[in-house]
Order: structure tokens, then sequence, then C-alpha cells
């Protein structure tokens, strides 16, 4: 769930990031996959570490 979280903020975060520096539609996408798989990464960290600290 935490991946999932992360994934769609990581793609909200991205494309307004893009938006605000005046990107076009191309630029938007390609910010918003980076930021999405920049914050599954630190989502699925977070996730192993809360696993760990519950079992």
């Amino acid at each position: 769930m935490i991946v999932i979280a992360a994934a769609i903020l990581g793609a909200i975060v991205g494309g307004v990031t893009a938006a605000r520096r005046k990107g076009n539609r191309k630029d938007i996408a390609q910010y918003a996959a980076g930021y999405a798989m920049a914050f599954v990464v630190v989502g699925m960290i977070v996730t192993v570490v809360v696993h760990r600290m519950i079992v």
C-alpha cells in the first residue's frame, strides 16, 4: 500500500514540478514518471523498514 501511495504522490509532485517550470506535455509526463519511480524506491525501503519493525 505504501508503494502505491508513494507512486501516485510522486507522479503528482513530478507533474506539478514540470508544469511550474513551463514544460510541455512530454516534459510533464517524463517528470511524473521519474518522480514516481524515485518515490517507489523510497516507498519500498519504508515498507521493508516498517515490516521489520512489526515482525
